[in-house]
């Protein structure tokens, strides 16, 4: 790909786009779940985050790490935890610019134009669920980012056949695989990418010896996760609606937006540019968009795992069939010089038209929890003396994440805290420890999940003379008190 200004604006371009739209909104004001996860790990020291993988969330170890020496050096373990939030989602920000440059990169060097480059990163950026994930303290927005350089290094290593080339595709693509391990099903795309290219033979060998290095290096971490399967235990069996929302989150989410960007793909397909490398551009896109998301639905019928998050690295190959979908409309006008710029603006337009999407995705609603208003509304209906019940026992995040407004209260079923015993949310006691705690108290908070109280917590308070008294309701759970019967 030879270096020019053009390419130079092509790549960075979207890159400014993306950093600009990541920044809009990026501090929510809270934590979610998912990111108090993060939060809760990372901030641990070396021993206890490895103690804590081989129990709970294996899967996402390497991120954990990360974000570790991303809080240590950033000196976040004093900080408090309102300047942390942003902080924890800069990875992911600093992921999803790179991202956007990368698909940029991936389409100039594939068809060799770089106004095809341009328009895939802007429609990357402009695509409100990359806002999602570019905000958000979670790993999905790395193994993006990932994958992209995986798959720009498979289109060099193709053209070159060099030993280190496919040792850097092995080497990327193993630390994406590490970062999430539903990426390895990139390696099912790039294999479909080179049966749909007619790759040569010595092609295959070098992709075999480098995919064979990454699943050797997924293989341990796969026996372990293995037996953790309970943290994805609630995911459903994928239907006819995940997979419409799936495609309205990758091509959409607007019905006009997705027509148009169907529209250009099946140009792209039917009518494909001349190729640039030995790979063209449909070969990649189309297996990236469609292999990992077709091949986790389809193993989905036996173990639920079909989640948007899981395959939204896949989401790079929907822009670049756009992008080469509109450069051959638009190589068929008679007014090409401003043609680039008329691109850009109407990504703008698409932008503007979905504007209102991009404003829900940096709303505190988007996502399923609020714990810094759950803390808040706690520490402010509850005073000193009474305690709280945590039913199940990972309701208990909200008073991690956000502890200070909840500082006074009795943790009255806590054990041992979660860095010590090697999980996230700490061990708790059995029911006759619990019983004897509660026995010299009069007032008692439990917070649960939605709908009525059910469960051994509620149990053992009424079987101690409890009864549920004022409720609240939160975004995601309730409070409720539970008072002590006059004792006899």
């Amino acid at each position: 790909m030879r270096f020019s200004a053009r390419v130079a604006v092509g790549v960075l371009a979207p890159m400014g786009a993306m950093l600009a739209l990541g920044l809009w909104g990026l501090d929510r004001g809270a934590m979610w779940r998912d990111e108090s996860a993060t939060y809760l790990v990372a901030r641990r020291t070396l021993p206890e985050i490895w103690r804590l993988l081989g129990t709970v969330d294996a899967v996402h170890g390497l991120y954990y790490l990360l974000m570790h020496g991303v809080l240590a050096a950033s000196r976040g373990l004093a900080a408090p935890v309102g300047d942390t939030e942003t902080l924890l989602r800069a990875p992911s920000l600093l992921a999803a610019v790179g991202t956007a440059g990368l698909v940029a990169a991936l389409g100039h060097r594939l068809t060799g134009r770089a106004r095809v480059g341009l328009w895939a990163g802007l429609l990357y950026a402009a695509t409100p669920i990359v806002s999602h994930y570019a905000q958000e303290g979670r790993p999905y927005a790395l193994v993006a980012t990932g994958a992209a350089a995986a798959t720009l290094l498979l289109v060099r290593a193709a053209e070159r056949h060099t030993a280190g080339g496919w040792a850097g595709y092995g080497a990327v693509a193993a630390v994406t695989v590490l970062l999430n391990a539903c990426a390895a099903l990139l390696l099912a795309a790039h294999a479909a990418t080179l049966a749909l290219a007619r790759a040569p033979r010595r092609t295959w060998r070098g992709w075999a010896a480098a995919a064979g290095g990454v699943v050797a290096v997924l293989a341990p971490l796969l026996l372990v996760s293995a037996g953790q399967a309970d943290q994805v235990a609630w995911i459903a069996e994928p239907r006819y609606p995940q997979v419409k929302a799936l495609l309205y989150g990758f091509a959409g989410p607007s019905g006009l937006v997705l027509a148009v960007n169907l529209a250009l793909m099946g140009v792209a397909l039917a009518r494909p540019l001349p190729p640039a490398t030995p790979l063209p551009l449909p070969a990649v896109a189309l297996p990236l968009a469609l292999v990992p998301p077709l091949l986790l639905f389809a193993a989905s019928q036996q173990e639920a795992l079909f989640h948007p998050r899981y395959v939204f690295f896949a989401l790079a190959g929907v822009p670049l069939l756009a992008a080469a979908g509109a450069e051959w409309v638009a190589s068929r006008m008679a007014w090409r010089r401003p043609v680039a710029l008329v691109g850009a603006a109407a990504i703008g337009l698409a932008f503007l038209w979905q504007f209102p999407l991009h404003q829900r995705e940096r709303a505190l609603s988007s996502r399923a929890d609020n714990l810094a208003a759950a803390a808040a509304e706690l520490g402010r209906v509850t005073r000193p003396g009474d305690a709280v019940l945590y039913a199940p026992a990972y309701e208990r995040r909200l008073a991690l994440a956000y502890p200070r407004p909840v500082a006074h209260l009795r943790d009255v079923a806590l054990q041992a805290p979660g860095p010590p015993s090697g999980t996230l949310y700490g061990r708790e006691v059995g029911p006759r420890e619990l019983a004897r705690r509660l026995a010299p108290l009069d007032r008692v908070w439990l917070v649960s999940e939605p709908g009525p109280p059910h469960g051994p917590k509620p149990t053992a308070l009424t079987a101690r003379g409890f009864r549920p008294g004022p409720s609240l309701c939160l975004a995601d759970g309730k409070l409720t008190l539970y008072v002590r019967q006059e004792r006899p």
